[in-house]
């Protein structure tokens, strides 16, 4: 089980770390971590870092059935340049104590339940899901990230603790994700329209 004990400790102490000091804080290397950690340091308001992390959710999203039947300790797809890259000085202890706050919540509300919802038949379902909200993080959109970093924060944290309420919980937030990035394309479709036609 995940200590958040450990990122108090390591907030404490910090100057800048790397996502792959934050992914070590974890404990074992899986496959929800890892979606946790990409998926919440993809909202730091660093430019670049949100297209940097989406790529390797993406890789995760192609192999996440996987994980129904074991949790590798190796070979997670995360390049060297994306597990050395440094949060900065600024961000770490903040991001530090996130993980903290998020991880000792899990520890408080979730549960075993509704384990259907991570049968290996519906594991390319949530296969598609990782990749839909790689997807919206991807697009340039101003506070694009948030919605969709949570709803694949809860996915991990559902997963790891066997709570089928924490995927339907990711389902819902995913979903105002998709929602409000469809709302931001037609806004710019409509303002690009009224734009040429005011120039012709």
């Amino acid at each position: 089980m995940i200590r958040p004990e450990r990122f108090r400790e390591a907030a404490a102490h910090a100057g800048s770390v790397s996502v792959g000091d934050v992914l070590h804080l974890h404990g074992r290397a899986s496959w929800p971590a890892l979606l946790i950690v990409l998926a919440a340091l993809s909202t730091i308001p660093i430019a670049g870092v949100g297209t940097a992390l989406s790529l390797p959710l993406f890789a995760i999203a192609w192999r996440w059935p996987s994980t129904i039947r074991r949790t590798p300790g190796t070979g997670l797809p995360l390049p060297e340049r994306v597990r050395s890259l440094q949060i900065g000085a600024c961000w770490s202890p903040r991001c530090l104590r996130l993980f903290a706050a998020l991880h000792d919540a899990a520890r408080s509300l979730m549960r075993r339940r509704w384990a259907g919802l991570r049968h290996p038949r519906i594991a390319s379902a949530w296969r598609a899901w990782i990749a839909a909200m790689a997807l919206v993080i991807l697009l340039p959109l101003p506070f694009g990230n948030v919605l969709p970093a949570l709803s694949l924060s809860l996915l991990g944290l559902g997963w790891i603790h066997r709570d089928g309420l924490a995927l339907l919980l990711s389902l819902g937030v995913g979903t105002a994700a998709v929602a409000y990035a469809a709302l931001s394309a037609h806004l710019l479709a409509a303002l690009v329209t009224r734009a040429l036609s005011m120039w012709a």
